[in-house]
């Protein structure tokens, strides 16, 4: 009996003894332990005991581009936000990219730190593909050792060749940048005077005269004489200009190759003919000040956009747009009018959308907002897509009359030339001063007869003559 009472003595320390047991294995991201409660494990615990991981396994987070929409397959690197060695927040800005339609911030997913950047700037990225790398650990775990293998981790292998090559972000405005490029100065070198830290015109010229100055304190009339002794470099110059160059087409000068492309498959009919504006210059001039005291900016293209889709009203056949396959002809129920401007990033056709429920001056707030972004590069998708009609002004830069080019799908496009003070024979036969405004159609011969085009330009044609006939529309 005492024989059996110690064996079972024996037994259960041997079972509290193994219950004890414990399998700890270490990983690169957390020390974990395990427990085991059998005896049975004990020697797989001593083989797992050498077990572990490298310092960037699930730790170290591939940034991918994702599909920002409209087909985009690729876009170029304009700018970089980050450098490697920052920390990010979800929603951080990483990157600015071009693409053939607009200019898109993307933004982080993830919180941690920026281990690597995969492009340097104007190189191309591709949907789908990697941009940056996150080290999602270290913003957990900042300040504490972890045991990791010895391996290198790959940012330390990538980061001098990125650092050399990152721009930090400078607040200032397209032409001081343009400045800056031509005269290769770094922005952030340049001490900035305006709101916010913004570098002015005033700022980079001052940055400019302190380089190529060795004092500040004199001018003399020899100084300004000395500016003639860079006369090699002037001759490198036109010696580098005779050899050839090769630049990719990237970006809105992309997105024009495509559509051109596809709109010279398109037959095109064109109209020209000429209104006496000189009602609606008189008009304007009176509402012009009125207006400015609303804080909205008056040009003749408000009244003539609001016209334009008066008269699309009587024949809306020339706000529809053909299928794919050619065999249907879709009616669009908005009047979404594209103005063409020219924009330091190139020819874009922002787009005012249901102009046929919005008042000149609703119309004249919003091509405002438009210009202004368009100037400073900020148009995004929204703003270039879902025209239905085309209104180009080429008046601005010169010339009466041209042939414009439709966009498709769209099915017509209006150029307006330059109005111009000419003579003209009145009712009585008197020769007046009138204000005369060219203006030509293309349509799409394929939809749009001739018939059609003129009495469309006929319906404008009475609006813009005569603003008390637009008023009884309105």
């Amino acid at each position: 009996m005492s024989i059996l009472v110690r064996r079972s003595v024996f037994q259960l320390r041997t079972v509290n003894r193994c219950r004890k047991i414990k399998l700890t294995t270490q990983s690169a991201r957390n020390v974990s332990q395990l427990s085991y409660k059998t005896p049975l494990n004990e020697s797989l615990s001593k083989e797992l005991r050498h077990f572990h991981t490298s310092h960037a396994v699930n730790k170290i987070v591939a940034f991918k581009l994702s599909d920002i929409g409209e087909g985009i397959r690729e876009v170029v690197i304009k700018e970089w936000f980050v450098k490697v060695g920052d920390n990010v927040q979800q929603f951080d800005n990483i990157c600015e990219v071009q693409s053939d339609k607009a200019a898109v911030t993307i933004t982080s997913r993830y919180d941690g730190i920026i281990t690597r950047l995969y492009h340097d700037i104007d190189q191309t990225a591709l949907v789908g593909q990697p941009l940056v790398d996150i080290d999602v650990q270290d913003s957990e775990n900042d300040g504490k050792p972890t045991d990791a293998a010895p391996d290198k981790p790959v940012a330390e292998i990538d980061a001098p060749k990125t650092e050399q090559n990152q721009k930090i972000k400078v607040l200032t405005t397209p032409a001081v940048r343009r400045i800056a490029a031509q005269f290769k100065v770094d922005l952030s070198a340049v001490k900035a005077t305006g709101r916010n830290g913004r570098v002015l015109k005033e700022d980079m010229l001052s940055h400019l005269n302190i380089n190529s100055d060795d004092s500040n304190e004199v001018v003399l009339p020899g100084s300004v004489r000395a500016v003639e002794i860079p006369v090699t470099k002037a001759q490198a110059r036109v010696e580098l200009a005779l050899e050839d160059k090769v630049v990719p087409v990237t970006g809105f000068q992309r997105a024009m190759v495509k559509s051109m492309t596809e709109a010279m498959k398109i037959p095109h009919f064109v109209f020209s003919d000429e209104y006496n504006v000189t009602k609606l210059v008189e008009s304007r001039a009176a509402l012009k000040k009125q207006a400015e005291e609303r804080g909205v900016r008056l040009t003749y293209m408000p009244i003539i956009i609001k016209a334009a889709s008066l008269s699309l009203s009587y024949l809306p056949i020339l706000n529809s747009s053909l299928d794919s396959s050619c065999e249907n002809l879709i009616y669009k129920a908005s009047h979404n009018i594209g103005v063409a401007m020219d924009t330091p990033n190139g020819l874009v056709v922002p787009v005012i959308k249901n102009i046929q429920i919005k008042s000149i001056l609703e119309i004249a707030q919003e091509l405002n907002t438009l210009q202004e972004k368009g100037s400073k590069g900020q148009l995004g998708l929204n703003d270039l897509t879902g025209g239905t009609f085309t209104i180009s002004n080429i008046g601005i830069v010169g010339g009466t009359y041209t042939k414009p080019v439709i966009f498709p799908p769209q099915v017509a496009i209006g150029a307006l030339g330059k109005i111009q003070v000419l003579p003209r024979f009145d009712s009585q036969g008197n020769v007046v001063k009138a204000h005369i405004l060219s203006v030509s159609w293309s349509a799409d011969h394929r939809v749009i007869d001739g018939v059609t085009m003129a009495r469309f330009s006929n319906h404008l044609k009475n609006y813009l003559e005569d603003p008390y006939i637009l008023l009884l529309d309105l």
